[in-house]
């Protein structure tokens, strides 16, 4: 069983929702991205999404994007960050998901990326622009390897293709949360909340919702509509700002209101 089963397997037992925070690796330094990882498992990650820094990042928004390139700024590289994650897995055992475009991934060799995010002992892979009728270049390299591929929808995917897609994986399905970029939302549609429902109906497997999720009231009212959250942006300006404290009281909401 994948490290991303095994955590939402826990999860359900304990009867709780996910907390899955993102970082972009390399930004602060690639020689901090361990410690980070480690700090964010000590306040409660289900797992964390690390973000590979890339020149054209679509579905980012100012904040991630700026980031992103202070990493590239700083010289991060695939390969680099792999070593990193290597390293990191000595001591943290909350699964990684590496979050990375599919130009970076073709630039490293598929079979060859493959390889490496196993043995570096990353447990999933979210490529945000690998469409599902494409995914057969790398989506049978990573079940081989054992590695998830998590895989997307958003507010305008059709319910039929949430179901086709929702019955590919088995970490958890990644659920869009506005029509854009991520960034820091005050609040959201209407249409959230039945759209999280219908998607939780459909999907056999657990349900994230991401982009946009900035504070407490909002994770602790979407959380009723699914099986957990995704949260990048504020993370990010945690870890930029160095508000180490105000990240461990965000993300203490995972301790306080979802046992």
């Amino acid at each position: 069983m994948n490290r991303i089963e095994q955590a939402f397997q826990q999860l359900n037992k304990e009867n709780k929702k996910a907390f899955v925070p993102y970082i972009m690796a390399g930004d602060g330094g690639l020689e901090n991205l361990s410690e980070r990882l480690a700090l964010l498992e000590k306040f409660g990650a289900t797992a964390i999404e690390v973000g590979v820094p890339f020149s054209d990042p679509v579905a980012d928004g100012p904040t991630i994007q700026r980031a992103g390139i202070r990493a590239l700024q700083n010289g991060t590289t695939l390969k680099g960050i792999l070593k990193e994650i290597t390293k990191a897995r000595e001591s943290v055992t909350t699964p990684i998901i590496l979050m990375t475009y599919l130009n970076p991934v073709y630039s490293y060799g598929i079979e060859t990326f493959v390889r490496d995010v196993q043995t570096a002992g990353v447990a999933g892979c979210i490529i945000p622009d690998l469409p599902v009728e494409e995914e057969e270049i790398i989506a049978p390299l990573l079940e081989q390897a054992e590695v998830e591929l998590i895989r997307l929808v958003t507010l305008t995917t059709p319910i039929e293709r949430i179901r086709e897609i929702s019955n590919k994986g088995k970490g958890f399905l990644y659920t869009v949360t506005v029509k854009g970029i991520t960034g820091t939302r005050n609040e959201f549609g209407n249409e959230l909340h039945s759209f999280l429902q219908a998607v939780k109906e459909a999907s056999p497997i657990p349900v994230l919702a991401g982009f946009g999720i900035s504070n407490q009231e909002q994770i602790k009212e979407i959380t009723k509509y699914c099986d957990g959250v995704v949260v990048g942006s504020k993370i990010v300006e945690y870890f930029a700002n160095n508000q180490l404290e105000e990240m461990e009281e965000f993300m203490s909401i995972y301790k306080q209101t979802f046992a």
